[in-house]
């Protein structure tokens, strides 16, 4: 088995050296004899021994990076994507953990001077999209563990598979910037490769509270898939693979006294084909796609589960009624064509038992799935280090965006699964719960809040909805209302910011691979109303009419002719609502990439 050379250790802190023809990578902690220079005119990559000399002509500009993301080849450039700021975070069974705070794109674009000025536009049209890179939350890393498996997968890989390159030990269905790194890999630059996630660590942040004597430490880590990745109305169920959207997998880690507790749930879109088209509507129809696959797509989603994770308990909260009723109702159907000892499904109608408020009425959930969690129970390590039980099955549980019922959903099996390994442990008496303890109740609501916002806002751009429960316990009215705002925002965002958004993340990822072969046709541009029409645009129109109707009509009384002119503003907002109800696609930011099926 390949071994890590000491020598090509991932380099932590370099110097970016930015010349005229190249870019110079020095790495400046450890030992190394080369530095990378990357042509600025074809980004094609080589190790030099040393620094170009430096001159007034050749005066470089020096900037202090963290690591090297990838690159991305467009039409005729190739973008570098740099670390540039990181903030440690907290850390994973012992080792650091970073947060990506800043990152660069650095073009090597000089071959475009020699290129049609076609394919130029069309260039400076897909580069824009890289900007959305440099505003991606939620990017970890670490320079000394895997952070793409969870505890119970890193400790039954043994230390043999440790002394692999740390971008060799990755789970590629984690890794954010697994396409970026491609050509990296091929230049066999192994010092340089660093795996970073988006969504593998949404929240780093360890709390630690004192039960007694005792100080028990607590971290709340998830793992966001890559394989279908993207923004809350762009990115819907699962594609012909079996990949759904929104999938994390959520991994609570307990240490005290030497011992270490770990235990996994998972979230995901129901999985079988089916989209939501932005049209302007609060609530676009549920479409489904290609019903006749469903069992297929279910059976190939399910199959990757137990393999990864053993026994599934699929937990639907999904309405049964309305809309959200008919995907349930083929959700369901499907599922009897999977339906074994090991693989079982539970529908559970969120908001007709517990209401908007009634969110303790989840112990009816609790009760009927305690079997199933205590059956296949959690991974655990004595104070030795060594295992003493391994978790045997996962609840896999789903709403429509995987977001607010999940994350309340969740908080409370997590809170469930904490208190047995406490008692285990022998840190609570037989009768005790986190809520006898308030600091450490208070710790682990703030910590399930948070993870929760940060799932919400990469997928939907808002933090959760009914976050409030989670963080207080309780539904308020400050939380009713920061909900009302935080739906208004997604709705905007959906409509207007997330089509662009999920270009972007197709170009990064890989979804969308651009070739000078294809048909170099630039976006259509609109003239006349197209070309302006907005929805601030759409709003103060509509406002201004409504306006003008309400001041001629107070002054009706006194000239007859105000009738008139009220009903002649209303009509005019009327028809633009109308308008803009009809022609949604005008307003509406809808991707302008074609992918491939599937996405």
């Amino acid at each position: 088995m390949e071994r890590v050379d000491p020598k090509e250790m991932l380099h932590t802190k370099m110097r970016l050296w930015e010349f005229p023809d190249q870019y110079v990578v020095e790495p400046i902690e450890g030992k190394s004899d080369s530095c990378l220079a990357i042509s600025r005119v074809d980004g094609s990559m080589s190790l030099i021994d040393e620094i170009p000399d430096c001159t007034s002509v050749r005066a470089p500009r020096t900037q202090t990076i963290f690591g090297v993301i990838g690159m991305l080849k467009l039409l005729a450039g190739v973008y570098v994507l740099v670390i540039t700021e990181r903030e440690c975070v907290g850390s994973y069974l012992g080792h650091p953990i970073f947060k990506m705070s800043s990152l660069k794109v650095l073009p090597c674009d000089h071959s475009l001077n020699n290129s049609p000025m076609e394919q130029k536009k069309m260039e400076s049209e897909f580069s824009m999209l890289l900007n959305a890179a440099e505003r991606t939350s939620g990017l970890y890393f670490s320079y000394d563990v895997n952070l793409t498996v969870n505890a119970q997968r890193l400790h039954n890989l043994g230390d043999e598979s440790k002394m692999l390159p740390l971008w060799r030990q990755a789970d590629p269905k984690y890794v954010w910037n697994n396409y970026m790194m491609e050509s990296l890999i091929d230049n066999k630059l192994d010092q340089y490769l660093l795996p970073v996630i988006q969504g593998n660590i949404l929240f780093a942040r360890n709390f630690q509270a004192a039960i007694g004597r005792n100080i028990v430490d607590v971290t709340l880590i998830a793992r966001r898939c890559t394989r279908r990745t993207g923004t809350r109305m762009w990115r819907r169920g699962a594609d012909s693979d079996g990949y759904v959207a929104n999938f994390v997998e959520s991994e609570q880690i307990v240490q005290l006294n030497g011992f270490t507790a770990s235990f996994i749930q998972v979230r995901g879109s129901i999985p079988f084909l089916w989209e939501q088209i932005v049209d302007l509507t609060y609530k676009p129809k549920f479409e489904i796609v290609r019903l006749d696959e469903a069992p297929r797509v279910v059976e190939r989603h399910f199959l990757d589960l137990r393999k990864r994770y053993g026994s599934v308990l699929a937990v639907d909260l999904v309405n049964k009624h309305g809309s959200e009723g008919r995907l349930s109702e083929k959700y369901a159907n499907a599922m009897q064509h999977v339906i074994s000892e090991d693989m079982r499904y539970l529908h559970f109608d969120f908001h007709r038992i517990c209401g908007h408020i009634h969110f303790e009425r989840l112990s009816i959930l609790y009760d009927q799935i305690e079997e199933f969690l205590r059956k296949n129970g959690y991974f655990f390590l004595n104070e030795k280090g060594e295992k003493v039980d391994e978790q045997l099955g996962v609840v896999r549980t789903n709403c429509i965006d995987c977001l607010d019922r999940t994350n309340v959903t969740q908080s409370m099996i997590g809170r469930k699964m904490l208190e047995k390994q406490l008692h285990r442990i022998g840190v609570f008496a037989a009768d005790d719960t986190i809520s006898k303890y308030p600091h450490f109740d208070e710790s682990f609501k703030i910590l399930w809040a948070n993870h929760g916002d940060d799932i919400s806002i990469q997928y939907s751009g808002t933090p959760a909805l009914k976050g409030d429960f989670v963080r207080c316990g309780k539904r308020t009215v400050q939380g009713i209302v920061k909900d009302g705002w935080n739906a208004l925002a997604r709705y905007y965002l959906n409509n207007f910011c997330d089509g662009t958004k999920q270009d972007a993340i197709d170009l990064l990822q890989g979804h969308y691979i651009i070739s000078v072969n294809r048909e170099m046709s630039p976006p259509s541009q609109n003239g006349g109303l197209e070309a302006i029409a907005s929805l601030p645009l759409a709003l103060a129109l509509v406002i201004t009419g409504l306006l003008l109707a309400s001041i001629s009509l107070r002054q009706a009384r006194s000239d007859f002719r105000h009738i008139f002119y009220s009903l002649l503003w209303a009509s005019i907002s009327l028809g633009i609502t109308a308008f803009v109800r009809a022609n949604g696609r005008i307003f509406c930011n809808r991707p302008r990439l074609h992918k491939p099926n599937g996405y």
